[in-house]
């Protein structure tokens, strides 16, 4: 519930657009990967347009004139440039990169967790870029400093402050740990806690008021942090000034109260008390249309974008079309027209190869659901920022789609029409044409729709799967409109496939050809249409065409509607604990959550320090090791946008010549502005480079580096925070010092050392909370930074690396983590951070520090002194190099007067004065020191890879597996909802069928059944597992670079975990189907029955796995699993029967999974009857035809069960060889 009032202006909320008049720049960097950053900005900044830039410009033309006063050219130039709508290209585009820092990576991608892009710190800036670059007067900022360093977050902020200043523009913004010199350019402050507002004043007069309170900032301690400490329960004491009186805390409310009572307070609520006078506001200030530019422009622009996208994405379009070629000229091969000829057995056969076509333009649409589905989170959020309206998204990406489409449809019919044999006349094959290209229109537009309604990923496969098999089951092949019971028969008519299935056999079966006389004076061709419930007129296909773009267009429709109105999928937080959820509720009924988290910190790091020491933390031996490195480069190829503009090395260079050494009980700083490779650097020393070359020289304690050795004594603190979504924060720390603490550790030790862990690192208060997925469920950017950190501190490494720690914290919570680094360092383990935009409290707890320059070179490594007094003393030593003014941050200031634009002002390469200091001569001898073993030592050695054994190994990733399973109701239920609905729509469209057998057609339908079945379920389980192990892979490589597990242990838990769950999933099925159908009641049946369902769900489930293992990302796995499953489909041997398939191709047949599991099928339920029924006009008993036509031989049912459950063995073998060796990671 909200209450209150907000206006601008005095205009109230629902008299403008608040959503176009203000900006809000978010914490969570979404954009979309296959971008660059000018291609970004550039978009937001066509569709946001110029505002009342034009206005201004003709207002200030006239003045100008009116004084005489003839403008600089340049500034000019600009001005008029920015006021054009509608441009590509945009000069402010260039104004921004530069403000911020991007034009250095501008043509570079944007990248995601797999694909190598810019750092996180440049996402960041991005993610401000892509809002400021736009005209709004209003800018709401939420956090945007997080991992930027100083000097850019100074930069920023300036820009901003110049920006409020000069154009009257309103900003509000949140920072962490804002530094000293950026918290004094902001004019005014609003302190905030539990909800309620201690301050919001004049920052100059903020100190002075809580001096007025009793408390004092000290001299060298930053006013942000102090502000930030001075309302904690915990950190407040400290800065009580009063010492005649006894301190008693005091209270956010008290503050509140007392701010009120200030003459501040009272001057805020005078201010507020006046309503504004809207005649006072200019009639561009505010924003009453909802989008900035004309419908047109807006359409062009994303136009443009989706073009573009097509051309990144164009392997993932590509990989289709060669597949459809794969697959065209293998369904070509198969129904060869030497092998048929014009007769009543023949035309099945027909009627096999043109349901296939169908079933292959369908499906080949399938892939627009994980395409659709990934851009989705991109769309909301820009369309809740109203820069287009969703159909100006939607009708670009699907008018794009047509030319596919047209390939696709074109191609297919002009390999294989005549090659099949079908009716040879032109007309004919230009109508089949036209056709699948409606059928593909239709397919595509239906799954970007189903992809908008259902909206993540597993929910989208599994409702898809199911609508699928529905208008399959329903398309008048599978099961003819006239065996479809009566109360049913609506659905033949709702279904595109109907439509498409009539339209291509009137094509074929009414052409010249098949109009030669059979049996009861009727044509081939009417017989074999009457016989499958196909008996249409002619004109009937210009019906079934016209049906199928009517489906194409409604869809599309739905697809913008659904876009429009419903809502982005919210946030959510769950906690595994019914203790906890209680103890949360008995808090919150005295305090908010809010408050609890203010109340975590602890004090300075000192004190917290000389706390652990006296409660005595368990520490577990190691062995305290050296890093030495001399000279190491690091090389990668050259991106081609950086060829284009005339870069012609073709290796780029990225680190240059670095030499230094980390020794134990030292904490080391790795600083430098964005983007001069500080982390490339950490990669490359801790053997977590995927790509590029390494030259150099490493040594782990003076032998030379070996990366399986050197993982088990190793942490590695990732910037991006990834850990399995469905696990608790606990969960989380436990399963790390499970797989990585030594074995001979026992588990009360591990448990005890797990608590200590999480208490180390705060984590108490959130334990019990799951991990989620950023931006969308569970913890805060900050809890994950912080979990991270815990997950690698309980594996009680020798040696441990952290890449921005401290980034996305507050100055409380990065106390919190620094506290716990220090303690570790003291433990006397050798550290090593990366690190943004330090505070004073945060740099000066750093011993050393190699500071870094873009280039990837080194310009300064050695000890920084008390009070930072040695590194003050190196760069003041330098000529031309301004001196640090007092109380200055030391680290921002080494920033500033290090960066490329004072080396070009004072003319001086710092790396090059490093190299000739008495520093570097110091390191280079430290370095030759620490490269030889000491005496006695000796290299690193463990009896095994791991630290635990396999079967541990198996046991702990089950465990996690079991948990992650549990907790996954989109996956797992929706498979059991899938199986359901599935069971419940074959017992009804096949009643009792399974006991009224009397002609072919009979045995047909029942084949049929058991071909849906296999088809459906399995391509249901195969589609939605392949998100979530795209999900868990990308946490596989992690904890496999961790040297946690080997890929095995991992990979026969994640097959392990499938089989009670595919063992419910059979027993759901096989309770509805068996009875409604109506089989044989015999124990030996329906085992049969159970075995073969159970045999072919298992190989699915596995083969969607062995997929995911082969392919780079989700959309690739999509579009190779649909080819696999129309290969699946196109062997099973229910489309064209094993005895009919060429010689050339029956050993597909043989190696194909579905055709053993449909002889199974069918086979034990019929293939020892000797009832006698009409085939073909024919007397013959049931298991004479299915030896003769299908080759089903029921003596054979042993080969067929070891077969069965020989393919998912096989599958799983591969999946887990695939998902160990081969590796998509681009770091």
């Amino acid at each position: 519930m909200k209450y209150g009032e907000i206006s601008y202006n005095g205009y109230k909320l629902d008299e403008f657009v608040p959503q176009k008049s203000s900006a809000y720049i978010s914490q969570y960097d979404l954009h979309i990967p296959e971008m660059t950053v000018r291609e970004t900005i550039d978009f937001s900044a066509r569709c946001q347009g110029v505002g009342s830039r034009a206005d201004i410009m003709m207002e200030v033309s006239r003045k100008e004139k009116a004084a005489g006063i003839v403008p600089d050219p340049d500034v000019d130039t600009y001005m008029k440039a920015i006021a054009v709508e509608g441009q590509k290209r945009n000069l402010q585009t260039d104004y921004v990169l530069k403000i911020l820092g991007l034009d250095i990576c501008s043509d570079i991608m944007v990248g995601d967790a797999l694909t190598r892009g810019i750092s996180g710190g440049q996402k960041k800036r991005l993610t401000t870029g892509e809002m400021i670059v736009g005209p709004t007067k209003a800018l709401f900022m939420d956090e945007i400093s997080t991992g930027l360093d100083s000097s850019t977050t100074f930069q920023v902020v300036t820009c901003l402050q110049q920006l409020v200043h000069i154009t009257d523009t309103t900003a509000l913004v949140s920072l962490l740990q804002p530094a000293p010199e950026t918290f004094d350019l902001f004019d005014e402050v609003i302190l905030m806690a539990e909800g309620k507002i201690a301050y919001h004043g004049p920052r100059s007069h903020v100190l002075q008021f809580f001096e007025d309170c009793g408390f004092k900032c000290p001299e060298r301690k930053g006013a942000a942090d102090f502000l930030q400490e001075v309302i904690s329960k915990k950190d407040q004491a400290q800065y009580w000034n009063h010492a005649g009186l006894p301190y008693n805390y005091v209270s956010v409310d008290q503050f509140s109260e007392m701010f009120k009572a200030s003459d501040l307070g009272q001057r805020l609520n005078d201010e507020l008390s006046e309503p504004y006078d809207k005649s006072k506001s200019h009639r561009n200030a505010l924003s009453f249309s909802i989008y900035s530019l004309r419908k047109w422009e807006l359409f062009k622009a994303c136009m443009s974008r989706e073009l573009l996208l097509m051309k990144r994405n164009s392997f993932v379009y590509v990989f289709k079309t060669v597949q459809l070629i794969i697959t065209a000229f293998i369904a070509m091969t198969i129904f060869l027209r030497t092998q048929t000829t014009v007769d009543l057995n023949s035309a099945n056969y027909f009627l096999g190869a043109l349901y296939y076509t169908l079933v292959r333009l369908m499906t080949n649409g399938v892939a627009e659901l994980s395409l659709t589905i990934i851009r989705l989170p991109v769309v909301y959020k820009q369309r809740s920022f109203y820069l287009y309206p969703a159909w100006a998204y939607s009708i670009p990406a699907s008018i794009l789609k047509i030319p596919f489409s047209l390939v696709d449809s074109i191609l297919w019919t002009a390999l294989t029409y005549y090659v099949i044999g079908y009716s040879p006349e032109v007309g004919r094959f230009f109508s089949q044409f036209l056709l699948l290209f409606a059928l593909h229109l239709a397919s595509t537009s239906m799954c970007r729709f189903v992809a908008s309604i259902f909206r993540t990923m597993e929910t989208a496969s599994t409702c898809g799967a199911l609508i699928l098999m529905t208008l399959f089951l329903f398309g008048g092949f599978i099961i003819p409109k006239t065996s479809l019971p009566p109360w049913l028969s609506w659905g033949f008519w709702l279904s595109p496939m109907t439509y498409a299935q009539i339209g291509i056999a009137l094509n074929e079966f009414l052409a010249p050809r098949w109009q030669k006389v059979s049996k009861g004076n009727t044509t081939i061709g009417t017989a074999v249409l009457t016989s499958h419930g196909l008996n249409f007129e002619g004109y009937f296909y210009w019906i079934s065409l016209g049906a199928l773009l009517g489906f194409t267009i409604l869809f599309d429709a739905g697809f913008v509607l659904a876009l429009t109105y419903l809502p982005a999928p919210k946030m959510s937080r769950a906690i595994i604990s019914k203790k906890s959820i209680s103890q949360i509720q008995e808090k919150n009924g005295s305090r908010s959550s809010t408050q609890l988290d203010n109340q975590s910190t602890l004090g300075t790091f000192s004190k917290a320090t000389e706390e652990t020491k006296r409660s005595g933390m368990l520490v577990i031996p190691f062995e305290p090791l050296t890093i030495a490195f001399k000279d190491v480069q690091y090389f990668v190829d050259t991106p081609p946008e950086m060829r284009k503009k005339g870069f012609d090395q073709k290796r780029l260079q990225l680190l240059r010549d670095i030499t230094g050494a980390f020794r134990p009980g030292i904490l080391t700083a790795l600083m430098g502005v964005s983007g001069a490779g500080k982390t490339t650097l950490m990669d490359v020393l801790s053997g977590r480079k995927t790509g590029g070359i390494i030259e150099g020289d490493i040594r782990i304690g003076g032998y030379p580096k070996i990366q399986s050795t050197f993982a088990r004594i190793s942490g590695y603190c990732e910037q991006n925070d990834i850990h399995s979504p469905q696990i608790t924060v606990k969960e989380s720390v436990t399963y790390s010092a499970w797989l990585r603490l030594p074995p001979e550790t026992d588990p009360e030790t591990k448990a005890r050392f797990v608590e200590e862990v999480i208490e180390t690192i705060e984590l108490d208060d959130i334990k019990d909370l799951l991990v989620g997925i950023p931006g969308q469920s569970g913890l805060s950017t900050e809890q994950r930074k912080r979990l991270t950190i815990a997950v690698e501190l309980v594996s009680n490494p020798s040696i441990i690396f952290m890449d921005e720690p401290t980034s996305g914290l507050d100055a409380r919570a990065a106390a919190i983590v620094m506290r716990a680094v220090k303690n570790v360092v003291a433990t006397g383990r050798t550290t090593v951070c990366t690190i943004h935009q330090p505070s004073i409290d945060v740099f000066e707890n750093f011993d050393e520090l190699i500071l870094m320059k873009i280039g990837g070179q080194i310009i300064y490594s050695g000890m920084l002194g008390r009070h930072s007094s040695k590194l003050i003393e190196y760069f003041e030593g330098i000529s031309g190099v301004p001196k640090i003014k007092n109380n200055y941050n030391p680290a921002t200031w080494m920033l500033e007067v290090t960066s490329a634009s004072v080396e070009a002002d004072i003319g001086l390469d710092f790396a090059k004065i490093y190299k000739e200091s008495p520093l570097y001569r110091d390191t280079i001898e430290l370095v030759r020191q620490l490269s030889e073993p000491q005496p006695g030592s000796s290299d690193l050695q463990f009896p095994s890879r791991f630290p635990e054994s396999g079967w541990v190994q198996f046991i702990a990733c089950l465990w996690k597996q079991y948990l992650s399973y549990w907790r996954s109701p989109e996956y797992n239920l929706g498979r059991f909802v899938f199986v359901i609905a599935a069971a419940l729509v074959f017992g009804a469209v096949f009643w009792q069928k399974g006991k009224e057998i009397k002609t072919e057609q009979d045995l047909f339908n029942i084949l049929g059944s058991m071909y849906s079945a296999v088809i459906f379920l399995g391509l249901n389980n195969c589609s939605s597992v392949l998100p979530y192990v795209v999900t868990e892979r990308t946490i596989l490589y992690r904890e496999k670079f961790a040297g946690m597990y080997s890929s095995m242990a991992y990979s026969f838990a994640q097959m392990a975990i499938e089989i009670p769950y595919v063992l419910l999933e059979t027993v759901l099925y096989v309770a509805i189907t068996y009875p409604t159908i109506g089989y044989q009641w015999s124990v030996y049946k329906l085992f049969w029955y159970f075995y073969a369902t159970f045999c072919t769900l298992l190989y699915f489930v596995y083969l969607g796995m062995l997929i995911v293992s082969l392919s780079t990302n989700i959309e690739v796995a999509s579009i190779l699993a649909t080819a696999v499953y129309t290969i699946l489909n196109l062997f099973s041997g229910f489309l064209m029967p094993g005895p009919k398939i060429p010689k050339w191709w029956i050993w597909c047949y043989w190696i194909c999974p579905t055709s053993w599991s449909l002889n199974g099928l069918l086979t034990s339920q019929y293939g020892d009857m000797n009832k006698e029924i009409l085939i073909f006009g024919e007397v013959k008993t049931i298991s004479s035809f299915l030896e003769d036509y299908y080759g089903f031989q029921h003596d054979r049912l042993g080969l067929v069960a070891f077969v069965l459950i020989a393919y998912p063995v096989i599958y799983a073998s591969l999946f887990a060889y695939c998902i160990g060796k081969v590796n998509f990671q681009s770091r």
